[in-house]
């Protein structure tokens, strides 16, 4: 099975988090086939100083919806954060299922395609950059189309 992974950091050396991350996902998660450039963004949800360096990748993966999402928060509490409630804040990580397969899973622990993707310009751009044409399983439109539609003025400035 394929999915596209949203992965974030802005807290500690962003860098070396999503480096880390990488190295994680690839030991733990599946197969990375592609991934983004490295993007910097504002906070969005919340305020904050600190920058975020957000990135997408696609990964082929053996692993189930629920056991993806097992196993990235494993990594996730492994590189230092709990995921205490629903409340943005700043973060050593964060990896999001952003689409597995064509699926479309509505659970309280779990929602695919992730439920705010398309409101996220951090998530968009770099969804575009690997995938433009993939089209979101409920919206049914281009994942260019859902960038040029999104409301979101953040800045997302391309890093590496």
């Amino acid at each position: 099975m394929n999915a596209f992974l949203g992965i974030g950091t802005n807290l500690g050396n962003r860098e070396a988090n999503i480096d880390e991350a990488l190295t994680r996902i690839e030991e733990s998660l599946g197969e990375i086939l592609v991934a983004s450039s490295v993007y910097e963004s504002e906070p969005w949800g919340f305020e904050s100083r600190d920058k975020f360096l957000n990135m997408v990748v696609y990964i082929r993966t053996d692993l189930t919806p629920t056991g993806l999402l097992g196993r990235i928060l494993m990594i996730e509490a492994q590189m230092g954060r709990i995921r205490e409630d629903e409340e943005y804040k700043s973060r050593t990580i964060d990896i999001d299922i952003l689409i597995y397969e064509d699926e479309i899973l509505n659970e309280p622990t779990l929602e695919i395609p992730h439920p705010r993707m398309h409101d996220r310009k951090f998530v968009l751009v770099p969804l575009c950059e690997i995938a433009p044409d993939i089209v979101h399983p409920v919206i049914k439109k281009t994942f260019s189309e859902l960038l040029e539609e999104c409301g979101d003025a953040g800045q997302v400035v391309k890093l590496k």
